[in-house]
């Protein structure tokens, strides 16, 4: 049986591993071998920014991935979170009947629902704010070149 609380914790804690991809669908999925992979640049962007500093362009590239994967598995435990618990039992419980206890909402699944919004929120608007201080930066020091 597939547990919904579980399940929405796996996504918001190991999500950009890609854990609760293997716990719900089996390690036959792609998508969860896939998954540490923009995790992993983006970690690789943060060093970048220490060893080279702040003006390495790559950088620029490569840290938001790991915030729009933590960002984007943080949805996901809020998607799973919020489904119904028939619609669990239909989709991950398929033997079990439709009103199983592993597809319903506990205070724990709450909490994961929670914390997934405010991490996740918070992370997803870092990352835009990021993003975008990094190319408006990179448009004046082009402009200046362009104006010498």
């Amino acid at each position: 049986m597939k547990n919904k609380t579980l399940a929405a914790w796996l996504t918001f804690l190991v999500g950009p591993l890609g854990l609760h991809r293997f716990y719900l669908y089996g390690l036959g999925d792609l998508l969860g071998w896939l998954l540490p992979i923009p995790t992993a640049l983006g970690l690789y962007g943060v060093e970048r920014v220490q060893t080279f500093g702040q003006d390495d362009p790559m950088s620029w590239v490569l840290i938001p991935l790991v915030g729009f994967t933590i960002a984007g598995c943080a949805l996901n435990a809020i998607v799973y979170g919020l489904m119904t618990r028939e619609k669990w039992n239909a989709r991950f419980n398929p033997a079990a009947a439709s009103d199983h206890p592993a597809g319903g909402t506990r205070w724990l699944t709450i909490g994961a629902i929670v914390c997934s919004l405010l991490v996740g929120t918070t992370v997803l608007m870092a990352s835009i704010a990021f993003s975008f201080q990094r190319y408006f930066e990179y448009q004046v020091e082009e402009a200046r070149k362009i104006s010498e």
